[in-house]
């Protein structure tokens, strides 16, 4: 089985925040999103207990099967569980402090889609030299401060992004601190997409602001 990475669109990239949702949850805001036309969404909750991320990656995969991408942040084992169950779940997306990529791959298999982030020259020295097809995509930040992740590393900005992502062939999806207005800059700068966290998340009308960030990476 071929693993379908050249055909996931990752140009509207949303990662989930259960804080940030509000009243209306994480599956209100992915149902807005989707509705929106985002093109791959990732469920990411570093503090949920297993049963309630395993649920709630099956009661995503019902909004997003056959409309968008679906990938999980670090828990292998819930995605394997999803998938085992049936759900459609495309991948898996790791940090550096998370299970070696080459583990995870083995894990999931040839036909999901990996994730990675990689934010300094070292970890894209690493990953090229993993064996071909184990990472698919490279998550590259943060571009700026944010407080979604209140331990990232020192911000690339749009420059350094451009630097560090015309070191790998991977896709890049440019992550942290990303706004509307960044879109054109940062699809010059190389990006495959821009991941959006607080943008989507918080904002007033989550399918508008989606159908914003489609429309700008169009236009970029």
């Amino acid at each position: 089985m071929t693993r379908p990475s050249s055909s996931v669109d990752l140009s509207t990239y949303l990662v989930t925040d259960p804080g940030l949702s509000g009243a209306r949850g994480v599956l209100g805001v992915i149902e807005a999103a989707v509705a929106g036309g985002v093109s791959i969404v990732q469920i990411r909750d570093k503090t949920a207990p297993t049963r309630e991320l395993y649920e709630l990656l099956l009661a995503a995969a019902l909004l997003t099967a056959g409309q968008c991408a679906l990938v999980i942040d670090d828990r292998v084992d819930v995605f394997l569980a999803a998938r085992a169950a049936g759900a459609v779940v495309d991948g898996v997306h790791v940090g550096q402090s998370d299970l070696p990529a080459t583990a995870v791959r083995a894990l999931i298999g040839p036909g999901a889609v990996l994730g990675l982030t990689a934010n300094q020259p070292a970890h894209i020295v690493a990953v090229s030299a993993l064996p071909p097809g184990t990472v698919d995509y490279l998550g590259m930040g943060v571009i700026r401060p944010t407080l979604t992740k209140k331990d990232h590393p020192q911000p690339l900005g749009v420059d350094g992004f451009a630097r560090l992502a015309a070191t790998t062939s991977l896709p890049c999806v440019a992550i942290g601190g990303v706004a509307l207005a960044d879109s054109a800059a940062l699809r010059d700068a190389g990006a495959a997409g821009l991941a959006v966290v607080s943008a989507i998340c918080a904002a007033p009308d989550p399918e508008r602001a989606t159908r914003a960030f489609v429309a700008a990476w169009a236009r970029a």
